[in-house]
């Protein structure tokens, strides 16, 4: 069935989606906003320990759907298997409005300058795809400061003397500290590193008619109660919609993007939430279905001009799949670190983000969030314990006392590492699912090491008298934070995007979402994500008013 003509479909109402269709909206577009899942509530995801962390960060409980949406994992011996969304090595994204900015832990980060160039910072990395951005840090600046604005972020960056330059203060002040974060920042300044509060989308305060953060202990892979928690479902998502020139329309599967004799996005094919095939045709389309999804949904359009996919004549799409490793140092003390304070992670260090001798960028250090106790036993040192009175007594013993620091390595993109399309396994809609394959650049483990080095020094200097680590291992990585896919450069055989995540081989086709970005930093990318998605929205309203994308 076809529908009404619009100027512009966005599929995926995410990080960037969501952005994306607000922008458009208010620059005068008629735009229809698809998303595969539906809104949430807070009953819907309630808070479920054991529900909503037992295998993904972001939560399962946020979808997809498990029998409708499987995935191929290759592993590091070659073996591969179908893995179902609420299995571990998924790689998930939550699946709703909003999507990961519903559950996520809420990390405001802008990327350091150097992020944008690291191949002329550190040269060629022998085995890597690295390579600089099209775009600079200056370039994003005042589209960082809008999505900071408009998305809302607390917190205080002043005592970062690494960070980017940037012309205004954070919106909202930071949270105040837990025992944990005052333990550690006070251990940070003694070591003579430059602890700061960390950026969040969380209001400290009252901010446009929600209220601020209750300080509850659950957060990442939940969704906040009080509606405190910022993410694109309830800031820009219902800005656009009432502008009266956008439509969301849940529950839709999208099947391929429809392209004309010339090759230009004529229309998207999609199944609706009664699974009825639908076409929806427009002026411009722009995919936000993050890394895997996208890369998935451009080799689905394949056709006559295109035949390994749409933006894939160079065998680009799909390549330098990036997740974040996480390093990660637990330590017990003799006095009580717990006080239920949330949602922790309140501060950090970036003072091994970049300059560490023979590496090829780092990672920020901080707290960790507030460990559920089932998060805990997960996390439990192989020394300690599995089961029985012992286990229950360690329990007893060490959940009080213990401290957990860690941080987003920043990793080096592969050629092999990457997103296909599985010739026999399908979808409920009979369509071949996403096969992920690769593995991690091997430096990636030396960074993850060093950084590993500096959280055991942390927590010493806070007094922990026994620490133990988890060092990430070479199996490919993607998860919450994925990105590389469908990467922007100048040149149409070594990338996929412009520097307006234009599509090099259909000019009104746009992916916009952390595929695109040529590398993942060394931080949590949504903020990145979100500043990136104003400036490409900009970029295609300057062009739509000259009428570059009318047919």
């Amino acid at each position: 069935m076809s529908r009404k003509r619009v100027n512009a479909v966005v599929i995926g109402a995410g990080a960037a989606g969501g952005v994306v269709a607000k922008e458009l909206a208010e620059g005068g577009l008629s735009v229809v906003l698809l998303e595969r899942g539906q809104w949430t509530t807070n009953y819907d995801c309630r808070k479920d320990d054991l529900r909503n962390q037992r295998t993904s960060v972001l939560g399962h409980p946020f979808g997809p759907d498990d029998e409708r949406n499987p995935r191929v994992i290759d592993d590091t011996n070659g073996e591969s298997a179908v893995v179902k969304p609420s299995e571990p090595g998924y790689q998930n994204n939550a699946a709703c409005v909003g999507s990961g900015t519903v559950s996520y832990g809420a990390m405001a980060w802008r990327y350091m300058e150097q992020d944008f160039r690291m191949r002329s910072i550190y040269g060629a990395v022998p085995g890597s795809t690295l390579e600089d951005w099209p775009i600079t840090y200056h370039d994003l600046e005042p589209y960082y400061e809008k999505a900071e604005r408009e998305i809302g972020v607390s917190g205080e960056v002043t005592n970062d003397p690494f960070k980017a330059p940037r012309v205004n203060p954070l919106p909202m002040p930071p949270l105040a500290g837990n025992r944990e974060c005052e333990l550690l920042r006070a251990a940070a300044g003694r070591l003579g590193w430059h602890p700061f509060d960390v950026p969040m989308f969380r209001n400290s305060v009252p901010r446009q008619g929600r209220q601020q953060c209750m300080r509850c202990r659950w957060c990442v892979g939940h969704s906040c109660e009080v509606n405190a928690k910022n993410g694109t479902q309830n800031t820009v998502i219902p800005t656009a919609l009432a502008t009266g020139n956008c439509e969301l329309r849940t529950g839709c599967h999208v099947r391929r993007i429809l392209t004309d004799a010339r090759g230009r996005a004529a229309a998207v094919e999609y199944y609706d939430d009664r699974d009825r095939l639908q076409e929806q045709p427009a002026d411009l389309v722009v995919v936000s279905g993050a890394a895997i999804e996208s890369a998935r949904l451009l080799m689905l359009s394949a056709g006559k001009m295109y035949p390994a996919g749409i933006g894939n004549r160079y065998d680009w799409v799909g390549r330098n799949l990036q997740g974040h490793s996480y390093p990660r140092v637990a330590g017990l003390f003799k006095e009580v670190i717990y006080d239920d304070l949330g949602p922790g992670s309140g501060v950090a260090v970036c003072d091994f983000s970049h300059g560490n001798k023979a590496l090829t960028g780092g990672a920020m250090i901080t707290g960790d969030f507030l460990r559920s106790p089932y998060q805990f036993v997960e996390k439990t040192p192989r020394w300690a314990p599995r089961w029985g009175i012992e286990h229950k007594r360690f329990m007893r013993e060490a959940y009080r006392f213990h401290a957990s620091v860690g941080g987003p390595v920043q990793e080096m993109p592969t050629w092999d590492s990457r997103v296909q399309l599985d010739p026999k396994v399908k979808d409920y809609w009979g369509l071949p699912v996403a096969r992920i394959s690769g593995q991690k650049h091997p430096h990636v483990v030396e960074i993850a090491k060093f950084i590993v080095g500096k959280c055991e020094m942390w927590l010493k200097e806070a007094g922990a008298y026994k620490t133990w680590a988890s060092i990430p291992n070479l199996a490919v990585s993607g998860g919450q934070h994925q990105a590389g896919t469908c990467r922007m450069g100048n040149d149409p055989k070594t990338s996929v995007v412009n520097r307006y995540c234009q599509v090099h081989e259909a000019d009104n086709l746009f992916v916009i979402d952390g595929s695109v970005h040529p590398n993942n930093g060394g931080f949590n990318p949504a903020l990145t994500i979100m500043a990136v998605a104003y400036y490409a929205s900009a970029n295609i309203v300057k062009t739509w008013k000259g009428t570059g994308f009318r047919s």
